[in-house]
């Protein structure tokens, strides 16, 4: 830690302008660094409980000293948004939104991550982190028969920017598309219309840039008519239902197993097939921490016949541990050795299961990237893609 006499009072002020006050309410208890998943990593020193403090002295990214300073950002943006230390901190603080507000002044100057300065600068010129032509952006829906979204249809489905263009994601929006078209669900799609939801430049502190995206799909939103939206990905459904609204969004926002999880509830969807595999469900963070859904996947899979569901003893709920891929981690290069998702699977794994199953395309993306490089046998599936295959 810096010395004292080098307090910043100008930092400290611009980071709480930015959206660092809960900082005063932080007693260093340290409770934030044991839940904190770099913690199990254990091969990186991430001193959550001291960020609360550098922040009100005005010692974030404040380094005049070039390698210093390199440290700085690579701890700032070591955080991957999950939010285990605000799910257990006493006083509630939001340790990523004080983080938040480092970044959002390090992309000021342009000082962070060039992957990161990347990923933000595809998504402001072509609505997607990938750099892909959005007149693609639809070609996943073509052999599943999705038609375009008209103002008289019940529900927009927005897939989310990885299974619009990543070719194993895709094979979870079809599959969403699949159990809608057979459950007889009045709903279209916007393609070449919709740009990425932004979250992910929010959390990379860009938020010119996510204003921008913003604005455009609730513009989209509005003249299409859309009042209610279908979202694979909890990344768009926490930033569609919690943020959109403070830029003038006025749309309902279900996650897809909420809605499919009802649908199965009221009858509509029986699954019939047949799925005879131990499952062990994943929660992600953005979906469960974040927004408190932890049964309706798990209903939906309970609710297929041969299947039978697992939990990882001590980590699963609000005590899952993140992926990694949260904001911006799903871009960053880490050491093969200090990665949380390594952490993760090797619990996944242990609990001997066949198959682990996902509610994110963050997450399926991640574990099976790493899976390449393990000796495992173990299989990565979306929760839709599951149902799927037991209609």
């Amino acid at each position: 830690m810096k010395k004292i006499e080098e307090i910043n009072d100008e930092i400290r002020e611009v980071l709480l302008e930015e959206g660092a006050e809960g900082i005063y309410k932080c007693y260093q208890c340290g409770k934030c660094t044991s839940i904190c998943p770099w913690y199990q990593v254990d091969l990186y020193d991430f001193p959550v409980y001291r960020f609360s403090l550098e922040t009100a002295m005005g010692m974030v990214a404040s380094s005049e000293d070039k390698n210093e300073l390199a440290q700085e950002i690579d701890k700032i943006y070591r955080c991957v948004g999950c939010e285990a230390c605000v799910d257990q901190c006493p006083h509630g603080i939001d340790t990523p939104k004080i983080l938040r507000a480092a970044k959002r002044l390090l992309v000021d100057f342009g000082s962070y991550p060039e992957t990161l300065k990347s990923t933000v600068q595809k998504i402001k010129n072509v609505g997607n982190p990938f750099g892909e032509p959005i007149e693609n952006r639809a070609d996943w829906a073509k052999e599943s028969g999705v038609p375009q979204f008209q103002e008289e249809m019940d529900y927009l489905f927005f897939p989310c920017c990885l299974p619009a263009y990543d070719p194993r994601n895709q094979k979870v929006a079809r599959a969403t598309a699949g159990i809608l078209q057979q459950a007889e669900i009045s709903f279209g799609i916007l393609g070449t219309k919709e740009h990425c939801c932004g979250e992910v430049v929010r959390r990379i502190g860009a938020e010119q840039v996510f204003t921008q995206v913003c604005k455009a799909n609730i513009k989209e939103f509005t003249t299409s008519g859309v009042t209610k939206v279908l979202v694979s990905s909890p990344h768009c459904f926490t930033t569609f239902k919690n943020e959109y609204p403070e830029f003038g969004a006025d749309f309902e926002t279900l996650h897809i197993t909420q809605f499919l999880s009802k649908l199965i509830d009221e009858g509509a969807i029986k699954p019939a097939k047949e799925f005879n595999k131990k499952v062990v469900y994943h929660d992600p963070c953005t979906l469960g921490r974040k927004n408190g859904i932890y049964e309706e996947p798990r209903n939906i899979l309970k609710s297929i016949p041969g299947l039978e569901l697992l939990e990882v003893e001590d980590f699963n709920r609000n005590l899952s541990v993140c992926c990694g891929a949260g904001s911006g981690g799903l871009w960053m290069e880490w050491d093969k050795d200090e990665r949380i998702v390594n952490v993760r699977l090797k619990q996944l794994i242990d609990t001997g299961a066949d198959i682990i199953a996902v509610a994110c395309p963050y997450c399926l993306q991640m574990f099976e990237e790493t899976l390449k490089s393990m000796n495992s046998e173990i299989q990565v599936m979306d929760v839709t893609e599951i149902l799927y295959e037991a209609l």
